[in-house]
C-alpha cells in the first residue's frame, strides 16, 4: 500500500484522528494516558495506535518502562501539499485576478 493510502487509511477513523488531537494537544503520552481518554478496551486504543504508527503518523520513544507515543505531523502535511493545496491554489488566484479586476474599474 503506498504512503498516501496508509494515511489516509488512518486519517478515516474518528477514534485515530481523536488519537492525533489528543498528541497535538500534549505529545509524549502513553497508552495508558490515551486510554483515559477513549470509551474503548487497552487492546483497541493499542490498534489504532498501531494502524498510525504504520501510517508514520505516530511515532513511539521509549523511556524506561514506559513507551512515550509522540505526533509525527509530515505525512498530514504531505497529504495537504499533494492534494489539498494543488487544488485549491487555482481557485485563490482565480479570486484573486477577480478582486483585482473588480478595483481596477473606474
Amino acid at each position: 500500500m503506498a504512503d498516501d493510502d496508509l494515511v489516509f487509511k488512518a486519517l478515516a477513523d474518528p477514534s485515530r484522528r481523536f488519537l492525533l488531537d489528543l498528541l497535538f494537544a500534549r505529545d509524549g503520552r502513553t497508552l495508558t494516558e490515551l486510554e483515559s481518554e477513549l470509551a474503548m478496551t487497552r487492546f483497541g486504543v493499542a490498534k489504532h495506535l498501531k494502524v498510525l504508527e504504520e501510517a508514520g503518523l505516530v511515532v513511539t520513544r521509549r523511556s524506561g518502562r514506559e513507551k512515550l507515543h509522540f505526533l509525527n505531523p509530515v505525512p498530514i502535511r504531505q497529504i495537504h501539499d499533494r492534494w489539498i493545496d494543488k487544488y485549491t491554489e487555482r481557485h485563490v488566484t482565480a479570486l484573486l485576478d477577480l478582486k483585482n479586476a473588480l478595483e481596477e474599474e473606474p
